[in-house]
């Protein structure tokens, strides 16, 4: 048991700084999956380490995926981590092998914490779900269900059951996605409503926007060039703007 500091450290330098130098690299495979067990940031942190023994060193881990889909809560959108996260839950959510249950599941979890995130999270998110889409059209029907449910309490989608296959992901639609579409920010409405076209066969790049802040955002919207705003479209003719204005006889706008 080592302390959850002391963990912190450990991981976020196990991928680059230690198992590239180890004769053999599996020797750390207790490790990482007791510290993937511990959730929270620990589990955020563990991906790196145990998506390096997947791919390179053949390590079956038969829940991945299942503790993969209970890292999804709201605090996944807040974390500083969140950038290493979504990059490698890009990966992990790339084979075209996966189930369309699983991917609709991990799909329908984003979109309902989404509903709680801040824009700058939302402008990265957005892309990373048309992504989704794009890879697995089989999950489509989340999108074009006309007679799906209209808000949460309809919605057949367990937002609380751990194991995906059954959270009834399949039998929903999207309707987070509608709602993000009247978002204040226009951006993320703008991002929302891609959507509701057809999307195009190239994914976008994310990989700009996993690191995305409040600051940079705030600053992007400052530094933006307003437009010359007409405060009048008509010259007015009267007091309260009507040509034959009979308070015109008796006022004068000089």
């Amino acid at each position: 048991q080592l302390p959850t500091g002391l963990y912190k450290k450990v991981l976020v330098i196990l991928h680059d700084s230690i198992l590239p130098y180890m004769n053999e690299p599996t020797l750390m495979i207790d490790f990482l999956t007791v510290a993937y067990g511990i959730g929270g940031a620990i589990s955020l942190l563990a991906l790196n380490g145990l998506f390096i023994l997947i791919h390179q060193h053949n390590l079956e881990y038969p829940d991945f995926y299942k503790k993969l889909y209970s890292l999804l809560d709201p605090s996944v959108y807040h974390v500083k981590y969140r950038a290493r996260f979504f990059h490698l839950l890009d990966l992990f959510l790339s084979s075209s092998h996966l189930p369309a249950y699983l991917v609709a599941a991990f799909l329908k979890r984003l979109a309902r914490l989404a509903l709680t995130a801040p824009p700058e999270a939302l402008l990265m998110v957005l892309p990373f779900i048309c992504n989704l889409f794009r890879r697995h059209p089989a999950c489509r029907v989340l999108v074009h269900r006309p007679d799906g449910p209209r808000d949460m309490s309809e919605d057949p989608y367990v937002m609380e059951e751990e194991e995906p296959s059954e959270s009834r992901a399949l039998e929903s639609c999207l309707w987070e996605i509608q709602t993000l579409q009247n978002h204040y920010h226009p951006e993320v409405a703008q991002a929302a409503a891609v959507l509701n076209r057809s999307l195009s066969e190239m994914e976008d790049d994310i990989s700009g926007l996993l690191e995305l802040s409040a600051y940079e955002l705030f600053d992007k919207e400052v530094k933006k060039k307003a437009a010359d705003v007409p405060l009048e479209f008509e010259q007015i003719r009267g007091l309260f703007g009507k040509k034959n204005d009979i308070f015109a006889q008796h006022f004068a706008l000089d």
